[in-house]
C-alpha cells in the first residue's frame, strides 16, 4: 500500500527550506535553499521546484512505495486566499507575487498546492501534528524576531476577509511606547520577542547600573535571548527580571486574545519558549490577573509538541492535510 506524504516549504528571508512530511509529522528527508536577493520570481520559482523535485527523488530511493498529495508553504505575508506574497519587507520579490500560480505550472499533477503566513502554518501544524489534535478552539504565538499568532476557532484557522487575519503581535500594549519593526509605536512585538527581550535586558542594566550583571558587557548585536536565559538560570538579577517583565506583557496581551477568543489553550513556540518556567510562570500569573472571572483558570498555556528544528516545514505540510480534508 502506498505511504501519502505531504512535502512543506518554509521560505524565510535568507534561507528556503524543504522537507518531506510523513502523516505523523516526521521529517524523512529535507534540504534547503538560498532566498535571493535577485528578485527574479520566475527565477526561483524554477530553483525551488528543482529542489522539490530532487527531494521527492531522493525520498523515492528510501521508499519507492509514496504518494506526494501536494506542496503547502509557509511564508512571509503569504495569503492563503489568492496564493499570493504580498508586501513581504525582508523578501527581495516585490509588490504582488502569485506564488501558487507559479508553482502549479512545475506541478500541474500535484492534488493540493496551498499558501498561508508562517505562523498560521505553525498552527496549522500543531492541529494536524501536535498539541491541539483534539481541539477546535486554541491560539498559537510564535515567539521569535517578531511575534506572530495563528487563530483557530470552530476547527478552522481564521484568515479574516483578505486572508490576513491574526495578527496579535500588532496589538497595542503600550500607547506610545517602544517602536515595533513594523514602524508602529508599543506593539506587543516590540516587548515580547527575542528582540524585545535584549531590548528590555538594555532597559534594565541602564536603569540598575548594573555593572555587575553577566549582560553588561554583552554588545546590543552579539546579545540573543539565549544569553538571557542562560544568565538567568546562574541567577543573575537583570536576566531574571527580563524574563519577569516579558511575562508580565505577554500575559496581559494573552489576556486579551482570551477575551475576543475563548479559546482551550494558548500555545507558545519560538526561542524564548525554550527558557520553560522562566517564561511560562509569569506569563500565566499575568494572563490570569488581567481576565474577566469568567475565564480565570480555564485556558491553559502549552509548549508547541512541534520539534523546534523542523517545525516550519512540519507546519507548512499540514497545510496539504487541511485541503484534502475540505
Amino acid at each position: 500500500m502506498m505511504k501519502r506524504v505531504a512535502i512543506g516549504v518554509d521560505i524565510g528571508g535568507t534561507n528556503t527550506a524543504i522537507g518531506v512530511v510523513d502523516p505523523e509529522g516526521n521529517v524523512m528527508v529535507k534540504n534547503s535553499i538560498a532566498t535571493p536577493a535577485h528578485g527574479n520570481i520566475e527565477q526561483y520559482i524554477s530553483d525551488l521546484a528543482q529542489a522539490i523535485n530532487e527531494l521527492m527523488e531522493s525520498v523515492k530511493l528510501l521508499n519507492n512505495d509514496l504518494e506526494f498529495l501536494g506542496i503547502g508553504i509557509g511564508a512571509p505575508n503569504g495569503n492563503y486566499y489568492s496564493g499570493t506574497i504580498e508586501y513581504a519587507p525582508n523578501l527581495s520579490f516585490k509588490g504582488v507575487v502569485h506564488l501558487i500560480e507559479l508553482l502549479r505550472n512545475h506541478f500541474p499533477k500535484m492534488e493540493a498546492l496551498a499558501l498561508t503566513n508562517d505562523a498560521n502554518a505553525a498552527a496549522i501544524g500543531e492541529m494536524v501534528y501536535g498539541g491541539a489534535k483534539d481541539m477546535k478552539n486554541f491560539v498559537m504565538y510564535t515567539l521569535g524576531t517578531g511575534v506572530g499568532s495563528g487563530l483557530v476557532v470552530n476547527g478552522d484557522l481564521v484568515y479574516g476577509h483578505d486572508g490576513f487575519a491574526g495578527e496579535c503581535g500588532h496589538t497595542m500594549l503600550i500607547p506610545g511606547g517602544r517602536r515595533c519593526g513594523c514602524g508602529a509605536l508599543g506593539h506587543l512585538e516590540a516587548y515580547c520577542s527575542a528582540s524585545g527581550m535584549k531590548r528590555t535586558a538594555f532597559e534594565l542594566i541602564v536603569q540598575y547600573n548594573a555593572t555587575d550583571s553577566l549582560l553588561a558587557n554583552k554588545s546590543y548585536n552579539e546579545l540573543d535571548a539565549k544569553m538571557i536565559y542562560d544568565a538567568a538560570v546562574k541567577g543573575d538579577k537583570i536576566a531574571l527580571e527580563v524574563f519577569e517583565k516579558t511575562g508580565a506583557w505577554l500575559g496581559q496581551g494573552l489576556a486579551d486574545t482570551v477575551h475576543y477568543l475563548s479559546p482551550e489553550a494558548i500555545f507558545l513556540f519560538g526561542g524564548p519558549t525554550a527558557a520553560g518556567d522562566f517564561i511560562f510562570k509569569p506569563t500565566k500569573e499575568n494572563m490570569e490577573k488581567h481576565l474577566l472571572p469568567i475565564f480565570k483558570e480555564k485556558i491553559k498555556i502549552l509548549p508547541s509538541k512541534l520539534k523546534p528544528g523542523d517545525a516550519a516545514i512540519v507546519g507548512a505540510s499540514a497545510l496539504v492535510w487541511k485541503e484534502l480534508d475540505k
